[in-house]
């Protein structure tokens, strides 16, 4: 293009980034940081204004929940698109941290606060210890395995009526107040979601895609697979602890119901709809899927029908995700320049 005796093309605006560097974000300018920015701060200001424009407690309590399958979905997401495990174990994991956090606050006393921590700890450890004989196990068996913990643990409970039975536990402590509930599970997400996607870019995070790569190769050069894929389970099962201690707290009561496997389930299809192997394109499914899940409660069974075409959609006409095919276009995005 040319005007007057000045010639300009287009060209793409990440092209001088991509040029100088591709991870050490050596910039050149306030607008091409302000490029690299961008995505994360309508993220995190997007999740962090959420419960300050929607004043219907009903939809504050939804965005809780929103949350709580977000972490559930990064959980699964980072098992098995960057260690290669496909765990079906959400369910497994919200139980186990539900019930301990459950006992620490209504038996032994601990605050909210602390009981989830605690729960949090003390779950993914032993969610890890009871997962450590099937990390050998890879693909489908180690899914079909995952899925059986959490049908175990309630016919368990039913069975021999320990942890409150069918009636589950009851009088547990509540957060504080709503807006803690809101901002201490959103803040918890964010850093649950930048901290894994910084673990992905470390040196520990390239030997786990090897493992999932090529495990062999890792293990003929004199390194531990099992190691490394029980620190990743021990990581995703912490995750998924945590958000089932938040939710007995947020519902104030704990029973089989933690472990449905709609905790499962759920996760799995944000996670086709959001951008599997992403880690922020699970969330961004959370954020549509469960909203969507409550608006059509009042269909009853029916939903399903309405689930299965949301998701053959995105299968057939987006089969990447949201989040692939957005980061694709706004890598696409040129601006004129001068020749």
């Amino acid at each position: 293009m040319t005007t007057g005796t000045q010639q300009r093309r287009k060209e793409r605006i990440d092209r001088g980034i991509k040029v100088r560097t591709e991870g050490i974000y050596a910039l050149m300018s306030w607008r091409e940081l302000a490029y690299l920015i961008l995505p994360r701060f309508v993220i995190i200001v997007g999740l962090l204004i959420l419960p300050l424009v929607i004043f219907d407690m009903y939809w504050q309590r939804v965005i809780s929940i929103v949350c709580i399958y977000a972490l559930l979905a990064l959980s699964f997401d980072f098992l098995a698109h960057h260690v290669g495990l496909v765990s079906l174990g959400g369910a497994f994991f919200v139980g186990v941290g539900g019930y301990l956090s459950a006992v620490l606050n209504s038996v032994f006393g601990f605050p909210a606060l602390l009981s989830i921590a605690g729960a949090t700890v003390i779950g993914g450890i032993i969610c890890t210890l009871l997962l450590l004989p099937c990390l050998p196990l890879r693909g489908v068996y180690f899914a079909i395995v995952t899925l059986m913990y959490p049908l175990f643990m309630a016919r368990v409970i039913e069975a021999l009526d320990i942890l409150g039975g069918t009636d589950g536990i009851m009088g547990i402590d509540s957060l504080p107040s709503a807006w803690m509930e809101q901002y201490f599970i959103i803040g918890m997400l964010l850093l649950f979601l930048f901290g894994i996607r910084r673990l992905v870019n470390t040196d520990l995070g390239l030997v786990l895609r090897a493992v999932k790569d090529n495990d062999q190769a890792v293990r003929a050069s004199g390194m531990n697979i099992t190691t490394y894929k029980a620190f990743a389970v021990c990581i995703a099962s912490a995750i998924g602890c945590f958000a089932g201690a938040s939710l007995v707290h947020i519902y104030m009561w704990a029973g089989i119901s933690t472990f449905a496997l709609d905790f499962s389930v759920l996760p799995i299809a944000a996670t086709v709809i959001g951008g599997s192997g992403t880690l922020v394109g699970p969330v961004i499914g959370c954020l549509i899927l469960v909203p969507v899940s409550e608006l059509l409660r009042d269909f009853g069974t029916l939903r399903i029908v309405f689930y299965s075409l949301i998701l053959l959609a995105f299968i057939v006409f987006r089969s990447e995700g949201l989040m692939v095919y957005g980061q694709r276009k706004y890598h696409q995005i040129e601006r004129w320049k001068k020749i």
